[in-house]
């Protein structure tokens, strides 16, 4: 069994306890009705202007709904460059101009939180270090 495998199944099958999703929901980004506001207008215009596959249209759309929360380091550390430039052209936006660098639920995502550690953000999201850890767990949330 691999140490993906072992790690993802781990991950899958212990639920969220009422108090850690009680903490989730105390650390989201506030939402303003401009923002709220903001972000349906860019999903209405994205909406509006796509033509292709729907799966990128929806991805792009569940980027944008996530980025105040988590930041956009972790969405590079997440995505490819050529998935973040896709989307940002669909949503008509920059993602390091339109999210926060780090958003407030940014610690939960696993990956995030290992290439922190390393030290090196940049080299983590290359590629430049390796860690089976950070592999594994690039888009784990927790």
């Amino acid at each position: 069994m691999s140490y993906r495998y072992v790690t993802k199944f781990a991950l899958n099958a212990m639920p969220l306890t009422q108090a850690e999703v009680q903490k989730n929901l105390h650390r989201l980004a506030p939402s303003s009705r401009e923002r709220a506001e903001q972000l349906y207008d860019i999903e209405r215009q994205a909406t509006a202007r796509f033509s292709g596959q729907i799966d990128e249209l929806e991805a792009a759309i569940g980027m944008l709904h996530l980025g105040d929360h988590i930041g956009w380091k972790p969405l590079v550390l997440i995505h490819n460059k050529r998935t973040i430039r896709k989307y940002e052209e669909i949503l008509g936006i920059q993602i390091r101009d339109f999210f926060p660098e780090e958003g407030p639920s940014a610690e939960r995502s696993l990956g995030y939180k290992i290439a922190t550690k390393i030290g090196n953000f940049w080299k983590a999201v290359s590629g430049d270090i390796k860690s089976d850890e950070l592999k594994a767990q690039r888009r784990e949330i927790a």
